[in-house]
């Protein structure tokens, strides 16, 4: 069993350990003490160089890594393809579109799609891919050019970095219908009624999506500050917008208003 160095938090503390990795567990010494079998691992989330795990012995509990893209490459690979998930062997091209743009030189791999609790992979020999399921805006059947020919794929719209990045899915057709009905049954928390925002709401909603500040939001639709604020409410207690930038109002006091009558005296 190989040793490698991680941190890893425990009591609110992160401890430098050395870890086993074996072909079937995870073996982390005292204080922390416990053997973690991937096949036992119900979730595995991924934030740049740490790993969250849970497992279904203790599945309230996260147990977080910290280590190394070289270390983490080995644990996620063994992870992934044991773990207690869905699991299907196919093609995926991601990312295949940034921002709206082709990505340069996108590759289809070769390897599995698997959907944990919170997210989907893709893992193959060169790459492994996570997406947050909470992160997922769209998911469609639809065609591609492969190889020359119009073929059946899974186009997957979802959110990195605040780029919208387009990923497809290419799997046999037996078997394609099964797994959209299963990513689709998965982000189904993200669903609305579709009768939450009236027009104008959807609209303020379309602009910001477009990129528009709240200031050419004011000046477009030709609304106050307060107008606006309501609407940015509705959205963000709906849960489809967040707040990324507080801007503040200020007026003068008296001790300003003395300062600048001073400064154009002089």
């Amino acid at each position: 069993m190989k040793e490698v160095p991680v941190k890893i938090e425990y009591n609110g503390t992160w401890l430098v350990v050395k870890i086993g990795i074996g072909e079937d567990r995870l073996v982390i010494p005292k204080p922390v003490n416990r053997e973690v079998l991937y096949k036992n691992i119900i979730n595995l989330e991924e934030r740049k160089n740490l790993l969250l795990i849970s497992t279904s012995d203790t599945p309230d509990v996260t147990l977080p890594i910290l280590s190394v893209d070289k270390v983490l490459r080995v644990m996620k690979r063994l992870i992934l393809s044991s773990c207690s998930a869905y699991r299907l062997a196919a093609y995926f091209l991601s990312p295949a579109i940034r921002g709206g743009v082709m990505v340069k030189d996108a590759q289809w791999e070769k390897g599995s799609i698997i959907v944990v609790k919170t997210g989907i992979w893709f893992d193959s020999a060169q790459k492994q891919v996570s997406i947050p399921l909470n992160d997922v805006a769209d998911i469609q059947l639809t065609k591609r050019d492969v190889q020359g020919k119009q073929t059946d794929v899974i186009k997957i719209d979802h959110v990195d970095a605040g780029e919208v990045v387009t990923s497809f899915v290419l799997c046999p057709v037996s078997t394609l219908q099964t797994l959209f009905n299963f990513l689709t049954d998965a982000t189904k928390s993200m669903d609305m009624r579709g009768d939450e925002l009236d027009e104008y709401d959807q609209q303020v909603a379309m602009l910001v999506y477009s990129g528009m500040d709240s200031s050419a939001i004011i000046n477009m639709l030709s609304i106050n500050n307060k107008k606006l604020d309501l609407i940015y409410d509705k959205l963000i207690n709906l849960n489809i917008a967040e707040v990324v930038e507080v801007r503040r109002e200020v007026k003068l006091t008296t001790k300003g208003i003395r300062y600048i009558s001073d400064a154009t005296k002089q």
